[in-house]
């Protein structure tokens, strides 16, 4: 079989899956990897391996038997240092393994942003035991904002108003925790004006930029997005400086998800992930070329032309509300005709995912405008994500 290149994607949820898709396109033959079987990115990649990401003699043992041209991790669970190990092998990291490992853990890439590369972060310290974390509460003061170093989709993450509900946040944070590490970090409470996400591509031809997503959350995990966030010219200069001064220390090729939270002109650094980001999924609808195919392009060394964003879109999570096997979609229909009295573009996507989980996200709605109307285009999207609804038996 002649391909482009081969590519062992590490984790197979709903970015994996689309990123399978973007690469196929492009000629790649791609692995999805992930814990469970059926899971979203396996059913359209060539084949599929069941395995814990963190089972160190596993993941390499499937790296060693696919030979990839190219490994991608999609998910920040995996037993980074063996990505080390085969890289000084002469395997290929996606962006870098030394990006897979700094970002597994809030810890390091915090350190690196605020104490090495002087970004601009809200004040912070760990904790690694519910003692250690009032102490840092007492010092930082309330409120504060406290999640574990190494989790997703917001799990185990809260807001501490009263010194009286560390306990809580401890015990919260340590159920959501993934990994072997027991620590926490406690960050001030930002009275920000609005968050951003800022997509970066680092390519051969350089670093480039989408137009910046805006995003609400709820829980520590994305409940809507849009595009373009309307932001100063000040803002957007300080965010795109700071993202690429990041993206270009932890080095290599690929989309980056960097957060940022905005106060008037003020930018503050956040977070980052190595891959295309869950607020990003807006730009299947909201631009010529989507997160998923600027991380393949970024990859494979092409080059990234102009982005260019048609009007303006939103994105808004359908999730689920219990843990299931046996469940379906109803409302589909009537989801894609909530804008037949407009202009709007609309576009569901449902993940494929086997079973259901409180919260988990099973699938997006997609609506863009042509006129450059964020707040219609919110407006459409979560009604088209109301329509549908998960019915159990």
């Amino acid at each position: 079989m002649t391909f482009i290149a081969k590519i062992l994607l590490l984790g197979s949820g709903e970015l994996g899956r689309e990123f399978v898709i973007s690469a196929k396109r492009l000629g790649c033959y791609v692995i999805a990897c992930d814990s469970y079987a059926a899971a979203p990115a396996m059913q359209v990649a060539d084949e599929a391996e069941v395995f814990s990401m963190l089972d160190g003699d596993a993941l390499r043992a499937t790296i060693e038997k696919h030979q990839p041209d190219y490994i991608v991790p999609e998910i920040e669970a995996i037993r980074t240092e063996i990505l080390a190990e085969v890289e000084a092998d002469g395997f290929t990291v996606v962006p870098s393994a030394r990006a897979a490992q700094l970002t597994m853990n809030r810890d390091a890439i915090r350190d690196l942003a605020a104490r090495e590369l002087g970004l601009v972060t809200s004040r912070y310290d760990y904790a690694e035991s519910k003692e250690e974390l009032r102490a840092v509460a007492e010092q930082i003061g309330a409120p504060l904002v406290v999640k574990p170093v190494m989790s997703s989709s917001g799990k185990g993450q809260s807001t501490v108003r009263d010194l009286a509900e560390i306990d809580a946040a401890w015990d919260y944070a340590a159920s959501g925790m993934r990994g072997d590490r027991v620590r926490v970090i406690a960050e001030q409470f930002i009275d920000f004006d609005y968050e951003i996400t800022l997509l970066t591509i680092a390519a051969k031809d350089g670093v480039h930029f989408c137009p910046p997503i805006g995003h609400r959350q709820e829980r520590g995990d994305y409940r809507e997005s849009w595009q373009p966030a309307a932001m100063s010219a000040v803002a957007l200069e300080q965010a795109q400086a700071m993202a690429a001064k990041i993206v270009t220390e932890l080095g290599g090729n690929g989309l980056f998800g960097v957060e940022f939270f905005v106060k008037g002109d003020t930018v503050i650094f956040s977070e980052l992930s190595p891959r295309p980001h869950d607020t990003g999924m807006v730009t299947l609808v909201s631009q010529d070329l989507s997160e998923f195919d600027l991380h393949a392009r970024a990859i494979l060394g092409l080059p990234i032309p102009p982005i260019e964003v048609k009007g303006a879109a939103a994105s808004a999570v359908i999730l689920a509300d219990r843990d299931s096997e046996a469940f379906h979609f109803t409302g589909l229909d009537q989801a894609l005709r909530v804008a037949e009295d407009t202009a709007a573009h609309v576009d569901i996507r449902l993940f494929g995912k086997p079973v259901t989980r409180h919260y988990r996200r099973m699938g997006v709605a997609l609506v863009r405008v042509d006129e450059a109307d964020v707040a219609e285009a919110r407006r459409i999207a979560v009604k088209a994500a109301d329509s549908i609804s998960i019915v159990y038996s």
